[in-house]
């Protein structure tokens, strides 16, 4: 019966993410663009943007940049499909995806901020301070594609700066949880490889091998038991986004579920 749901919902988002047209999402595709800025409270007007955290890292499996600016622009595009959402559009019609630093107000104009290869992040004591203070006046961070042990540790030393031991422990997102009900019902958190990975080794999906075999989503929660940052670890959900209109068979096999993940995510970030 799981198995029965779980083709069901893959074969829903694939449908949609169809109808919505790939090669809709593809033409936005863009290498990175060299001096992007970071936001200012000037560019939000109400809608949904993308927000992506920069940071300072010692590079152990990536950076900030890792699967911008694709995943980005993708994943708004498709954000503007498949939900009611109100998205932020240029003139020109491409995604107002936007980059914030946490020592930025404009930090505080994101519902949610999404930093990807968080294994390899570095937080200042001011960066500390004001992610907190966002966590605080409930803001939501999602930290995704990294993997293995020592990347773990790496970013759960940087998150026990904002979020110390002491106060909040770390848990696993169980699977009847709202954020995996609240668009589509998610029932397993998906393995995705990045797509180099994946075709370098005939179809493989753990990065770390061994090290990094079982995906995994962990959250901390406010008092209310509401989850405030997402890690979703040994997996690059990402570049499901990002790599969607690169290979038919990679989009088949991942596109749908990372999508159906992310939707998920996003809507829980803007109504918890």
């Amino acid at each position: 019966v799981r198995e029965v749901r779980v083709v069901r919902v893959v074969r829903i988002v694939v449908v949609l993410l169809l109808a919505a047209g790939v090669a809709g999402a593809a033409q936005f595709q863009r290498s990175l663009v060299r001096g992007q800025r970071i936001a200012t409270e000037g560019d939000f007007d109400g809608r949904f943007n993308f927000c992506r955290l920069v940071y300072d890292g010692n590079r152990n499996g990536g950076s900030w940049q890792t699967d911008y600016p694709n995943a980005d622009i993708n994943m708004s595009i498709r954000f503007s499909e498949l939900t009611k959402t109100r998205v932020a559009f240029s003139p020109g019609g491409e995604p107002k995806h936007l980059l914030v630093r946490a020592t930025e107000d404009s930090l505080f104009k994101c519902p949610l901020v999404i930093l990807t290869a968080p294994g390899s992040a570095i937080f200042d004591d001011e960066e500390v301070k004001a992610l907190r203070t966002y966590l605080d006046k409930g803001g939501f961070i999602w930290a995704d594609d990294f993997w293995g042990t020592d990347q773990w540790e790496q970013w759960e030393a940087e998150l026990r700066k904002i979020v110390p031991e002491t106060e909040r422990p770390i848990l696993d997102l169980p699977m009847d949880h709202p954020l995996l009900r609240s668009q589509f019902v998610v029932t397993e958190i998906p393995q995705i490889p990045n797509i180099g990975f994946w075709r370098r080794s005939g179809g493989g999906t753990s990065e770390r091998g061994a090290d990094s075999e079982t995906p995994r989503a962990r959250i901390i929660a406010d008092d209310d038991g509401q989850a405030m940052v997402l890690m979703t670890h040994n997996t690059d959900i990402s570049d499901s986004w990002e790599r969607e209109g690169e290979d038919v068979q990679y989009f088949y096999e991942f596109s749908p579920k990372g999508y159906a993940l992310g939707i998920n995510v996003l809507l829980y970030a803007l109504t918890h």
